[in-house]
């Protein structure tokens, strides 16, 4: 079956379900809470990716360069949610993305959501 049929059959059975929720977008660089870190959150290959761009501290074991590979839906009109692999660490977590224009929230689980830790950011100028 040809992409184009795909594509069309996706925009009928959506169009039918109801108006679809808006994905959130949360590109651009963010700088971390506690002012340890600036990332960008982006397109890499046919994935959405958050890169460290710059860290202050790196005694932590973050590095620029290090690398979040995210698999996202919308969850509602300000959320993402699913999957972020962490290849350095070899961990996948659940990861939450909470999205405004100038703020950003994540809240990224593991071992099944027992151990989870929450993050504000603000967008970097």
């Amino acid at each position: 079956m040809s992409r184009l049929a795909i594509a069309a059959g996706f925009l009928l059975v959506t169009s039918l379900c109801g108006p679809a929720v808006a994905a959130p977008d949360p590109s651009g660089v963010w700088m971390r809470g506690d002012g340890n870190a600036r990332v960008r959150i982006g397109p890499c290959g046919s994935q959405i990716c958050a890169t460290n761009v710059w860290i202050r501290d790196t005694s932590g074991g973050e590095a620029v360069g290090d690398k979040l590979v995210l698999t996202l839906q919308p969850k509602s009109a300000d959320t993402l949610a699913g999957k972020a692999l962490d290849a350095k660490r070899k961990l996948t977590y659940s990861i939450q993305l909470k999205v405004a224009k100038q703020s950003l929230v994540t809240r990224g689980c593991v071992v099944g959501g027992l151990v989870c830790k929450s993050v504000n950011w603000s967008r970097a100028r």
